[in-house]
């Protein structure tokens, strides 16, 4: 899996951000690439399809499969791979999976410097595009394979201070963005990209806000890359 933030780099590309956006790198084998400037991600953001919100009913956190399924067939869970993914000094127990240990230097939501201890953790890994969101927004209508490959992908997840991240709940770039000015650029930029990988549509206000986040930011990558958007057969959701 890949990283957002710093970190070694590995098969993936470094994604220099200006105008008011943080430097960005990413580094594993099967997360977000960066590719073309902003002329790019704003034509993907033009092209994502507007429509209403659709009702929550029927939406559960199962309906996406249990949580952190090894998709990507690695024996690792999907939240350990992203805590190593996205956190410095990385300590494990138990072989290389099981995280204990690491430091979020910065919190790309809060711009803070976060520890992160197994068992009192102060660390989510939060969906960029928030399952119940997507739900609203074209994942009802999905198989559970799409479903459950959206939960994983590594495009879509992203190590942040659990006590910022709850603030976000289910919303979309039209009513919350993360407060660290710095790095929203970023995150729109990531939302886009999963919306349109995925086939996500957008209401009018979070296709405006959206726009109005990017305009700032004209030499920002669209992300790509990530897990495939169906996930191996032996995983089923409810």
């Amino acid at each position: 899996m890949t990283r957002l933030r710093g970190g070694a780099v590995a098969a993936v590309v470094v994604l220099t951000a200006v105008a008011g956006c943080t430097t960005d790198k990413t580094k594993g084998t099967s997360g977000p690439e960066r590719s073309g400037g902003n002329g790019a991600v704003m034509s993907a953001a033009d092209s994502l399809a507007v429509k209403g919100r659709a009702p929550k009913t029927g939406y559960s956190r199962a309906r996406f499969g249990a949580a952190w399924a090894d998709t990507d067939s690695n024996s690792c869970d999907t939240r350990d791979d992203v805590l190593k993914r996205d956190l410095k000094d990385v300590k494990t127990t138990g072989g290389t999976c099981k995280v204990t240990y690491g430091l979020l230097e910065p919190d790309p939501y809060s711009g803070k410097e976060i520890t992160y201890k197994r068992g009192a953790s102060q660390v989510d890994i939060d969906h960029v595009v928030p399952l119940s969101d997507a739900w609203q927004k074209g994942a009802k209508y999905w198989d559970a394979s799409k479903r459950i490959a959206l939960a994983n992908d590594p495009l879509n997840l992203i190590a942040v201070d659990a006590s910022t991240n709850r603030g976000k709940g289910d919303g979309d770039a039209a009513t919350w963005l993360p407060p660290n000015g710095a790095y929203r650029c970023t995150y729109v930029a990531t939302q886009v990209a999963v919306k349109k990988k995925y086939g996500l549509w957008v209401t009018d206000a979070e296709k405006a806000a959206m726009k109005k986040v990017l305009a700032g930011c004209p030499d920002q990558k669209l992300p790509s890359g990530g897990n495939p958007t169906k996930a191996p057969e032996r995983f089923t959701a409810k």
